[in-house]
């Protein structure tokens, strides 16, 4: 490589004095449009850094001569989707849920907007399309451990379940059976059977004989003579296939040996009211919510 600077005999244009191979590499100086233009972005970055927020700061950054923010922009659109909602947000505030559900209009929007508040504060637990966990409720079925009326659902959104934090919550809780000995291993074993049995379940038709008496001795106050539940304690339908931790023995027998108290928060500490009257509203029409109950006079 040579450092000698000189023109190329064909181009007439100057070398930078580098070659390799025989081969010169030419000092060609850059177009004037792409110059002009590279200059012009140059100060076009340095107008928006003054008129814009840019540059970082210890905790903030440089305001910008417009005082512009796209917090600010998004916030300025937050108000005015409010402001246009405001008229039916009123309305479903001081309408019962059960009436929301009579005005077509009002329902639309509530089921809007609760499938919206759903999708931020209930996917976690229930699934983006309400059906549930092991241990979280299916809301698009037709069972209830609280009620599937409109104001049934609306009480549990609103106060929760084994809520702590909430004086109001509904609250129930199983006995430990097992853990604390108020039934013998056999028993829990024979009242497990009998309880698989309910369902259609396959059990042994002796444990099942042997496990009646005891459920009726133990279970039936809350579950009911006929095991299919009672909603003033949350107690859930036994004679069914639908169940929170599972239908087969060993589940059963686990929950009543040491059953697991599911905790649902109460939404009136982080909700409004509006939205969890939507909330209930949109639950209660996934297709399992039951009729209201008829006025009394």
């Amino acid at each position: 490589m040579t450092s000698n600077i000189e023109k190329d005999d064909i181009s007439g244009t100057s070398t930078t004095g580098h070659e390799w191979d025989g081969i010169k590499e030419l000092n060609t100086p850059l177009p004037k449009w792409w110059l002009y233009t590279f200059y012009a972005t140059v100060i076009w970055a340095i107008g928006y850094t003054i008129a814009y927020p840019a540059w970082p700061l210890l905790t903030s950054a440089t305001p910008g001569l417009l005082g512009y923010s796209s917090r600010g922009a998004v916030a300025e659109q937050i108000e005015t989707a409010r402001a246009a909602q405001k008229e039916n947000l009123d309305k479903i505030a001081a309408t019962s849920v059960d009436d929301i559900l009579k005005d077509p209009n009002l329902l639309a929007f509530a089921q809007a907007g609760g499938a919206a508040a759903f999708k931020v504060n209930c996917v976690q637990c229930h699934g983006s399309g309400a059906a549930g966990f092991v241990g979280y409720p299916n809301l698009n079925d037709d069972d209830w451990l609280w009620g599937g009326t409109p104001e049934a659902i609306y009480v549990t959104l609103k106060n929760g379940i084994r809520y702590a934090a909430n004086a109001e919550t509904r609250d129930s809780q199983m006995p430990a059976f097992g853990a604390d000995g108020i039934l013998s291993p056999e028993q829990v074993a024979q009242v497990a059977s009998y309880v698989v049995s309910l369902s259609g379940g396959k059990a042994d038709q002796a444990m099942v004989q042997a496990g009646q008496p005891i459920f009726a001795e133990n279970c039936a106050a809350c579950h009911g003579e006929d095991a299919k539940g009672g909603r003033d304690f949350g107690a859930p339908n036994l004679a069914d296939k639908i169940a929170l931790y599972g239908t087969s023995f060993e589940e059963v027998k686990a929950q009543i040996v040491r059953p697991r108290q599911g905790v649902m928060p109460g939404w009136s500490h982080r909700l409004d009211d509006a939205t969890i009257k939507q909330l209930a509203v949109y639950v209660h029409t996934l297709g399992g919510g039951e009729t209201p109950a008829p006025a009394t006079q």
